[in-house]
């Protein structure tokens, strides 16, 4: 499974050791504004600068609006500014919700030859919806799901189905070890995550324990 840390602060990309590689960092405008950025194509820049000087391998920014001229532009700009990095810039894929109204937006995508991923998926048709318009990845907010009493592992399920065509699922906002384990469990092919939840697992009181009966039974006695 692929792990993306859920931050546009560039400090919460670099991960204690213990913790597994992450596959790169996912943002929305959100979490641009709880980085005190503004969500403008300045920042999303910037933020592209960033994640090659700390050799992220993937980047993963959402468009802010519907507009179609405004996102050719974003992309455009986004696009030439990866090329002029080089081997240095992280693969770039971006991030549009799952509605109608960005349908065209995500036409444009494809005709950059940009990934897709298609973010906010809550249901079966919105799923095959999204498949249907190229997404590269689907990302259910299994947080939310759960709140409003939905079957999120029905869900999560039907998403693994499809990994077999060609869209795979990036599983958003993780909040547990125990969700996570069962996504990996499950297939998942991704998920996102807080990087203050990832070095928290990195260690565990029962490891911890256990090493400390190790070292005391290790101790050389008279």
């Amino acid at each position: 499974m692929k792990l993306f840390v859920d931050s546009a602060r560039a400090q919460d990309w670099q991960l204690p050791p213990g913790c597994p590689r992450i596959a790169g960092a996912t943002t929305n405008p959100t979490l641009v504004r709880r980085a005190g950025l503004d969500v403008s194509l300045p920042s999303y820049q910037g933020l592209l600068d960033a994640a090659a000087k700390a050799g992220l391998g993937a980047l993963m920014l959402q468009l802010p609006r519907p507009d179609l001229h405004e996102a050719k532009a974003w992309m455009d700009a986004l696009q030439n500014q990866a090329h002029r990095l080089g081997a240095h810039a992280p693969a770039l894929t971006i991030k549009l919700p799952c509605h109608p109204d960005w349908a065209a937006l995500m036409q444009a995508v494809r005709a950059r030859g940009l990934p897709l991923l298609v973010t906010g998926v809550a249901n079966p048709v919105q799923l095959l919806w999204a498949q249907q318009q190229g997404a590269h990845y689907v990302a259910p907010y299994l947080g939310r799901l759960q709140a409003d009493g939905r079957d999120v592992w029905a869900l999560v399920r039907a998403c693994v189905a499809l990994q077999a065509q060609g869209t795979d699922l990036l599983a958003a906002s993780i909040a547990s070890a125990e969700v996570l384990t069962g996504l990996i469990a499950a297939g998942a092919a991704a998920a996102t995550l807080k990087s203050e939840l990832l070095a928290s697992l990195a260690h565990d009181p029962l490891t911890d324990a256990a090493m400390a009966q190790f070292a005391q039974d290790s101790e050389t006695r008279p």
